[in-house]
């Protein structure tokens, strides 16, 4: 923001000399002049701020067609349209109940360092803080928590329940988490304007902990209630169910890796920001610093888990690729701008090897996660704390988190364990405020007969059975191959179950 100038008529009227017939009003419409010129400034990094943040909020919205496409493509085509639809309800409850609840819960101040309690439904906004642009930055950070829960309960979930977690998620849960960890009063925070935990507080910079560990903590609780999709695993133990359009995971794949250059680098939620004023270098070199991390990261994991996996299966799996690239990304996500490019090649390597391990261990605990989202995102997002407080660069924390000179930082960069420690105590504290939240959510819906659909209908599909057709228009007597299984198309019957 530019530096408000100072100008007075009585000072300046003092430089005049003698001959001056009206010093002080000639003084005074110097003064003047500079003022308006002072406020053209002020309003222009207003507007230039707010640009860039609104931008940042649609590239993180765009995730949602992403998110859409990766759904789609990683489940049966028979439930193409209820996996679809289930990412604009993410969308559109979650907009609302953010509003009206998300909001003031994650960042209403003051506040304790619990919850938020001010802007309930953006009353009296906007604020000398906050902006609309800012909350619908916030609003698209919280939907796509509730759309990595989506995919892990996919192709055997009800309508309703759908509705009920995505909201209660976006309008509670999720805002509560990054209130202690994003808002000035958090507890956690590392913006904390008060004492901070362990002098440190917690460098999750767009949310490795926030977002990814929340919705995928919060699917694997729904998936593991639900327990696997009907012939998930054959008698060997051997996963056989496969996605129907691994074109459609590589779309969404690249569509997120698009929005996460605004889930990243706009996490500063402002870029005219000068370290050294007159200087070449200042807050958005910190951003185009972070938009590289990120891109070495993804990248570096995409990479381990093509040769991972090849050494391990025999095969160049594509799917399994464009899951690593998105593990990476998970992972950088907490400490993209404060560790150095190379430190981010370490973080991508780690979150493939990371993604590879959680996905062995589902299987042989015959976890069902159709797109593999409490493995990426909570494995991955887990790895992704612990690797900031290791590889956290002091330069970097200073100039992201100023103010407080003598921060601790990265283990292995020589800041001392305390913000480690910290990162420790975010990922217990997650995982159990999550587990406490979403499991009794889960359990319950589930006694209610609220959360499963009927064998039935989970067998015919559910675009047939709840949504009353397929995505896909094909003739009756067309067989569509899908990874060498045969699906014919079904006409409703008089007795196909029609409940929610």
């Amino acid at each position: 923001m530019a530096t408000s100038l100072s100008c007075s008529a009585d000072q300046l009227a003092s430089f005049f000399g003698p001959n001056a017939t009206d010093a002080t009003s000639a003084a005074s419409l110097i003064c003047s002049q500079l003022e308006a010129i002072n406020n053209k400034f002020t309003d222009t990094a207003y507007a230039v701020d707010s640009t860039y943040l609104l931008f940042s909020a649609y590239l993180v919205f765009s995730m949602q067609l992403g998110f859409a496409m990766l759904c789609a493509g990683s489940v049966r085509a028979k439930n193409t349209m209820n996996i679809m639809l289930t990412n604009v309800l993410d969308a559109a409850a979650g907009g609302l109940f953010y509003y009206l609840f998300g909001f003031a819960f994650a960042f209403g101040t003051p506040s304790n360092g619990f919850i938020g309690r001010h802007n309930f439904a953006l009353k009296s906004f906007p604020t000398s803080n906050f902006d609309y642009s800012y909350f619908l930055y916030q609003w698209a950070f919280a939907i796509a928590a509730a759309g990595i829960t989506s995919g892990s309960i996919a192709e055997r979930t009800q309508f309703v329940a759908y509705l009920i977690y995505s909201s209660f998620l976006t309008g509670f849960v999720y805002p509560v988490v990054s209130h202690w960890f994003w808002s000035v009063d958090g507890w956690a925070s590392a913006s904390n304007t008060g004492d901070l935990l362990f002098g440190s507080g917690v460098i999750d910079f767009a949310g490795s902990g926030v977002v990814h560990m929340v919705g995928g903590i919060a699917g694997l609780w729904g998936a593991y209630i639900e327990g696997p999709r009907i012939g998930r695993f054959d008698r060997s133990g051997q996963s056989v169910l496969r996605g129907h359009s691994a074109s459609l995971v590589v779309l969404g794949t690249f569509m997120l890796w698009f929005g996460w250059y605004g889930f990243n680098p706009g996490s500063f939620t402002k870029i005219l920001s000068a370290y050294n004023t007159g200087s070449h270098y200042g807050q958005w070199s910190a951003i185009g610093r972070t938009a590289v991390t990120t891109t070495l990261a993804g990248c570096t994991a995409a990479l381990t888990t093509l040769f991972g996996k090849r050494i391990l299966s025999g095969h160049w799996n594509v799917t399994d690729v464009c899951n690593g690239l998105l593990g990476g990304f998970a992972a950088i996500t907490a400490g993209c701008s404060v560790v150095e490019p190379w430190a981010a090649i370490v973080c991508g390597f780690v979150a493939a090897v990371v993604l590879i391990a959680c996905n062995k261990l589902a299987e042989k605990a015959k976890y069902d996660d159709p797109l593999e989202a409490a493995q990426l995102h909570g494995g991955c997002g887990a790895w992704g704390v612990i690797f900031t407080a290791l590889f956290a660069k002091e330069k970097f924390v200073n100039e992201v988190y100023p103010g407080k000179p003598g921060r601790p930082y990265g283990l292995f960069m020589g800041g001392g364990g305390k913000l480690l420690a910290a990162h420790v105590i975010q990922i217990l504290v997650v995982a159990g405020w999550v587990s406490a939240t979403m499991g009794p959510l889960f359990f319950v819906l589930h006694k209610l007969k609220l959360l499963r659909i009927s064998p039935e209908d989970e067998m015919a599909g559910m675009d047939l059975t709840r949504h009353g057709g397929f995505a896909y228009v094909y003739h009756d007597d067309d067989d569509v191959q899908s990874n060498g299984i045969q699906l014919r198309k079904i006409e409703p019957t008089a007795t196909t179950p029609s409940s929610v």
